[in-house]
């Protein structure tokens, strides 16, 4: 169970990621949509992982691989953005959110 303070550094971080994703993401990533589903933050507050859903791609491994590549460049804007808040501004764990293609699973297998 994560404290109120983790929730709200993961909705902060989960905001500010959301906004970096939308302004720089046709420049860096091709015109793919990446949302961001969640975040978790340890205990220390050292790693965040983040999952992020994928669309308008031909291959989510290959964009999960190029987030992945600029994660530094993603936390020092997110350290830009909030150095007010945070004092050190955890490490970015980055990986695909599979729960819509999931639920999408069930719900084909449940109309046939």
């Amino acid at each position: 169970m994560e404290s109120m303070r983790q929730q709200k550094i993961s909705r902060m971080i989960q905001k500010e990621l959301s906004t970096s994703f939308l302004r720089e993401g046709r420049n860096i990533f091709g015109g793919a949509m990446i949302t961001v589903t969640k975040v978790n933050v340890t205990k220390d507050m050292a790693v965040c992982k983040v999952y992020l859903s994928l669309f308008n791609t031909k291959d989510k491994s290959a964009l999960l691989a190029l987030i992945k590549h600029h994660g530094k460049d993603l936390r020092f804007q997110l350290g830009q953005q909030l150095h007010n808040q945070l004092r050190i501004i955890p490490e970015l764990q980055f990986f695909e959110d599979d729960s819509l293609d999931y639920i999408e699973k069930i719900d084909t297998l449940l109309k046939t």
